[in-house]
């Protein structure tokens, strides 16, 4: 390893048009990049991220075409100066797309094919082909079949594969953007464990601010083709309104405490990364500033008796009936897969419901089974009164309206008016209609109607695709990993949308890995484990069963987690809390000496003149708890 001093990469000066284009995608960046390094870069959609990697992984300018400029100097050599196989011995890449990476059909293949390019001698393949898969603790997965496998197992095969030719940095491209949170932090184990004990320099894309601020030593933030932003994650995130104003989250544990700044209840630009800074930084202040904490009553935690922030349950519209019904529902694939048992689940008109669980719980399975494209070996699934066994899938599709994981997978027509006109269309509106009601969706949404849908960026599509499930106005919405992907604002965008269909009457069922997502808009939760409803309920108090989330491998919120922490060894007047102004304001409420955090202290949320609209276009906010003010507002996606 060459000496620190020295870097693995440097990027100088560097700036890249794709193409014939004009606009460029990276503008004038210098970077360097110390070997042993565990790096986070994080931006909105159209940063430069992925061409970032590209040019760090020698994609560019071997692979792709465009006009470069300046130098990108990789273990002492200029990337346009060697070949692409060369930089590939330093600097191994998985790309965001992990199913279009591989190229074998089984495990060991996939490693034997990196190697044999290599032109490794064929006795020492066995050597690094067991080195890698122990070093990502999959040695147990290698003679099985990569189609079988689970989106962190998949993950873990492509790290091995990269590992097995012996890289010295790894560029990940959103390694868990598929992924549950046990998943996603099973996979940053291994990366931490490469860089801690393998000393690979690690440079990881992704939109989970909070697993950043867990795992990397220095943060990265692009905006515009350049970087706004570089430094430790402490540093960064005390940067919360330019974070927001470009449009990139923070941990919620660091909108609590840099609220707290503003509020002068704590020094300023020390940010909570974790719950564990937090629950100290707030005990200090309810302490120091209100004497002795307030003592938890016996079986006061988890109760409504003394906390006001216990959820209500929102009744149903007199005499409604359910539009989605599930009893007794069995499935089986099969081969196998994610068979699901004995479900049963009720949804009502304007209810949003989300369903969790780790990847195989069988969550996409029962979205499946509700749209009708499987249909039940057992039991009964009735939609909008239609038995699913019975109707016709073209019948079931004019109650339901599916956004799949994947935008390119429902997307076909030339340009986005065509696209988002054509499901209205197929239920039999006149183009003329179908295109009017199309073009006030788009221009909502901001999508360009006359451009392809695939020239656009993932985002982009996956916005395309809401758009034409919102222009139907379906009773039944299914959504699955709608934020999947996506950056800060346009998962405010697509949530909000969401919840708007949800009030004006349609039904929604939502499968999300985000917590955040799922605490912020889902009213009622169901939890799945190996096919099963473990639990259904009012989300605040499914959050709160710890039991129930360590058997669904499901990590709450981070301020569920929190409150928890708080309402045990502060006060039980934070137990409930789901939301940043709600730790904010019951910490200046018992700070100022009151109890009855039900009366928010003006300092938390008097300016608090943001809208999410605001925050989708990127309009700042006073504080960090600005966003999560007054009963109908919520934090992010």
């Amino acid at each position: 390893m060459q000496p620190t001093a020295d870097p693995i990469i440097e990027m100088r000066h560097v700036s890249f048009s794709y193409g014939h284009e004009d606009a460029r995608a990276l503008d004038d960046i210098t970077l360097a990049i110390e070997p042993g390094a565990f790096v986070g870069v994080i931006g909105p959609s159209g940063a430069g991220k992925s061409t970032l990697a590209s040019v760090l992984s020698g994609a560019i300018p071997h692979h792709f075409t465009g006009q470069l400029f300046g130098e990108t100097i990789v273990d002492g050599s200029d990337t346009c100066e060697v070949t692409l196989t060369d930089i590939s011995r330093v600097v191994g890449s998985v790309n965001q797309d992990i199913d279009a990476q591989m190229v074998a059909s089984v495990v060991e293949d996939e490693l034997i094919f990196g190697l044999e390019n290599f032109g490794v001698d064929h006795r020492h393949i066995e050597k690094f082909i067991t080195a890698a898969l122990d070093a990502v603790g999959i040695a147990d997965l290698r003679n099985r079949e990569i189609a079988t496998l689970s989106g962190g197992q998949k993950q873990k095969v492509a790290i091995a594969a990269i590992l097995a030719l012996a890289p010295r940095v790894l560029v990940l491209d959103e390694p868990t953007a598929a992924l549950d949170p046990v998943s996603s932090r099973m996979v940053f184990d291994v990366l931490r464990d490469l860089n801690r004990d393998e000393g690979i320099t690690v440079i990881v894309i992704e939109q989970k601010v909070a697993l950043l601020s867990e795992y990397c030593d220095r943060l990265v933030v692009m905006n515009e083709g350049r970087v706004a932003l570089d430094g430790t994650p402490h540093e960064v995130f005390a940067h919360g309104s330019e974070l927001r104003a470009i449009g990139v989250d923070s941990p919620r544990t660091a909108r609590i405490s840099n609220s707290l700044a503003h509020c002068g209840l704590c020094p300023a630009g020390v940010p909570c990364l974790n719950v564990d800074e937090a629950a100290s930084l707030i005990a200090g202040i309810v302490k120091a500033r209100a004497g002795a904490p307030v003592p938890v009553e016996a079986g006061a935690y988890g109760r409504a008796t003394t906390s006001p922030h216990a959820p209500a349950p929102r009744p149903h519209a007199e005499g409604a009936e359910p539009v989605v019904r599930f009893s007794g529902v069995t499935f089986a694939y099969p081969g196998g897969g994610a068979s699901v048992n004995n479900l049963d689940l009720t949804v009502y008109p304007g209810e949003l419901v989300g369903i969790v669980g780790q990847n195989g719980a069988g969550k996409t399975t029962a979205t499946k089974l509700l749209n009708g494209l499987l249909k039940p070996s057992s039991g009964s699934v009735v939609i909008a009164g239609l038995d699913t066994r019975e109707a016709p899938v073209s019948r079931i599709a004019r109650h339901v309206a599916t956004l799949f994981q994947n935008p390119d997978h429902q997307l076909c027509k030339n340009t986005v008016l065509e696209e988002v006109a054509f499901g209205l269309e197929l239920a039999g509106v006149s183009q003329t209609d179908a295109e009017a009601r199309a073009r006030r969706v788009i221009e909502r949404f901001g999508l360009p109607a006359d451009e392809a849908p695939f020239s656009l960026s993932r985002g982009q599509r996956q916005m395309v695709a809401l758009a034409s499930v919102v222009v139907t106005e379906p009773a039944v919405v299914v959504l699955d990993e709608p934020t999947s992907g996506l950056d800060y604002r346009e998962c405010m965008t697509v949530m909000e949308t969401v919840r708007e269909m949800a009030e004006h009457g349609s039904a929604v069922v939502m499968v999300c890995h985000d917590m955040e997502v799922v605490s912020d808009f889902a009213e009622r939760l169901v939890v799945m484990a190996d096919g099963c409803i473990l639990a259904r309920g009012a989300t605040a108090e499914v959050f709160a069963d710890a039991a129930l989330m360590a058997r669904a491998r499901v990590k709450p919120p981070q301020v569920v987690e929190l409150s928890q922490r708080l309402a045990r060894e502060v006060s039980p007047a934070f137990a409930h809390i789901s939301e940043v102004a709600g730790i904010v304001d019951t910490t200046q409420a018992l700070a100022g000496g009151k109890t009855d955090a039900a009366e928010p202290l003006p300092s938390a949320t008097k300016a608090d003149d943001a809208t999410e609209a605001d925050i989708a276009t990127g309009a700042d906010a006073t504080t960090e708890a600005d966003a999560t003010a007054g009963p109908r507002r919520r934090e992010r996606c």
